[in-house]
């Protein structure tokens, strides 16, 4: 019977069980009887066992021997208890060394103590340290460095420069001048020549002026009233409607329409939803327990549901198609009535009266005028007296001033190279002195284990 490994258990209702391990039960009523009975060494037994082993009678120094509870055997360096229906594996002592079988065990150590610092006493002494010439050594410390030479071209520097000082012109003799003036290309005019101009003729032809004349006046009108038919147009608002009835059309069915049998519900009670409730709520509505207790037996019960229709129905006739009809041409009866027009005025004859008007006209008149002559005296217009130098000396002074100037000059300059011989540097020395001889001091103890 397999095992239920549960303690207690909670119904709908609310209530807790604890539930009943038999199996446990059952071993622990096997304990206490082996326990009961004691455990007592049976002997090594050739038997091969295994945990749970139930090999019985087994055999112990070559005979059988049928074990009872509480029975302890050997096999090879194992150990079994039978508890009354298997064997149980109790330990193992292959593994046991010398000190498993003696209740105590002793030996003698000196653990405590400290060791001497120990001293070095030396010397001095002479390292010797030897060079020669090798193209692998290690030192390259000799030599020579070539002489670069720069190799250049002649540069040309640019700057600009003002001196510093002041030019003094000494006037010594004046003479007056005059000088022509003319007539310049542009500017403000600054004179006026004095005379007369002539008076210019006008020589035209005849021309011919056009324009818009709205004369003074009123027309007059003589009418007399006329009747037209009025017609029906081919089209635009409608402007009359003739008086009469339009008798009612008569309606008749011509063809039924067809009819078809369908099922009409009735409604019943079904369930529509299934409701839960944990253990110790309020119950739900149509509630159904599935589980019940009966001395130390809980019984788990189960469900089913039943089948049948939802509603029931009856059969109705209902129309499933539109039947057809007819009907009559109604007919219209009215009064026929003529439409005429009203008065309409129309001229028979007209007159104006007019006032006499003056007209006026705007123009060019066609021709060209001549071109006028001046006539004036001529002046000779010169400038005032005007000082200008007949002689005159300039000096300069000045202080002396310094010009410098900036640039890279053009060229390159050679990569010097370094000529030198390889050396293999090496020596050797060795210390002189002595190293001390440490000592321990301690206490001598004893160690016993038990």
């Amino acid at each position: 019977m397999a095992d239920l490994e549960l303690s207690k258990i909670t119904l709908p209702s609310g209530s807790t069980y604890n539930l009943k391990d038999a199996k446990a039960r059952e071993d622990i009523a096997s304990i206490q009887q082996t326990i009961a009975g004691g455990v007592h060494f049976a002997g090594n037994t050739t038997t091969a066992l295994t945990d749970g082993a139930t090999t019985n009678p087994i055999k112990i120094n070559n005979a059988d021997y049928t074990a009872k509870a509480g029975d302890l055997v050997t096999y090879g360096d194992s150990e079994f208890l039978f508890d009354g229906s298997k064997w149980v594996f109790f330990g193992d002592f292959g593994s046991l060394g010398d000190l498993a079988f003696k209740d105590s065990a002793s030996g003698s150590y000196k653990p405590a103590g400290t060791v001497s610092k120990p001293t070095f006493t030396g010397s001095s002494s002479t390292v010797t340290i030897t060079a020669t010439d090798n193209t692998n050594g290690n030192y390259q410390p000799k030599g020579t460095v070539s002489k670069p030479t720069f190799t250049g071209s002649s540069s040309t520097f640019t700057g600009s420069f003002t001196p510093s000082g002041e030019v003094t012109v000494t006037t010594k003799t004046t003479s007056n001048k005059t000088a022509t003036v003319t007539e310049a290309a542009s500017g403000t005019t600054t004179y006026q020549p004095k005379g007369t101009v002539t008076k210019p003729t006008f020589t035209g032809s005849s021309s011919t002026f056009t324009g818009t004349f709205t004369p003074a006046g009123s027309v007059g009108l003589s009418t007399s009233n006329k009747t037209a038919t009025v017609s029906k147009a081919a089209s635009g608002d409608a402007t009359y409607t003739p008086e009469g009835t339009v008798t009612a059309p008569t309606i008749s069915v011509a063809t039924a329409g067809s009819t078809t049998t369908i099922k009409n519900p009735t409604s019943v009670t079904v369930a529509k939803t299934v409701a839960t409730a944990v253990p110790g709520a309020t119950a739900p509505a149509n509630a159904i327990t599935w589980c019940s207790v009966s001395g130390e037996t809980l019984s788990l019960h189960q469900i089913g549901y039943t089948t049948g229709a939802s509603i029931t129905t009856s059969n109705v006739t209902v129309k499933n198609g539109d039947a057809t009809y007819t009907a009559s041409a109604p007919t219209f009866e009215g009064t026929g009535a003529r439409l005429v027009t009203g008065n309409i005025p129309v001229p028979t004859s007209a007159s104006f009266t007019g006032t006499e008007a003056s007209v006026s006209t705007s123009g060019t008149p066609n021709g060209s005028v001549s071109q006028p002559t001046f006539e004036g005296t001529a002046v000779r217009l010169v400038t005032g007296n005007i000082p200008v130098p007949s002689a005159y000396t300039a000096t300069f002074e000045g202080a002396e001033g310094s010009v410098s100037t900036s640039g890279t000059p053009s060229g390159s300059v050679s990569q010097p190279t370094f000529t030198g011989t390889k050396t293999q540097l090496s020596g050797t020395t060795t210390a002189a002195g002595e190293v001390s001889q440490p000592t321990f001091t301690g206490t001598q103890a004893t160690i016993t284990v038990s």
